[in-house]
Formats: C-alpha cells, structure tokens, sequence
C-alpha cells in the first residue's frame, strides 16, 4: 500500500479540493412574467422561448389557450 512521502500541508490540501465546493444556482428574471427561472428552461405555462431586447419577440414553441 503506498505511503506518502511527505505530510500533506493544510493549504496544498485546500487548494487541490478548491473546485469540489458548491457554487449557486444562477437564476434569470423572466422578461414576460417577472418569476425568477433557471437559463435556457421554459416552463410549462410559457408559450413563447427567446426575447429581443425589451422583452418583445421571442418564437413561439406551443399555440396559446385561444389557439387551441
């Protein structure tokens, strides 16, 4: 079974995990509605993906109630 050769410093060892902690979830307003929403997901009520600036535009990815 293999030995280290050297004690492990506190700090190599800090440095090493510095990327395994847990960064926060980065959540966008909605420009329609105003609810807060993860990146690139559309939700189940939405009916439009994709805003020009002022959040007009968009495309449409399913008829809305009045269509249906």
């Amino acid at each position: 079974m293999a030995h280290p050769k050297r004690r492990t410093s506190k700090s190599a060892k800090n440095k090493r995990r510095s990327h395994l902690a847990l960064k926060p979830i980065q959540l966008q307003r909605d420009p329609r509605t105003g609810a807060a929403r993860l990146s690139h997901k559309v939700s189940e009520t939405d009916t439009h993906y994709g805003f020009e600036k002022g959040g007009s535009g968009g495309f449409e990815i399913r008829p809305t109630d009045d269509e249906i």
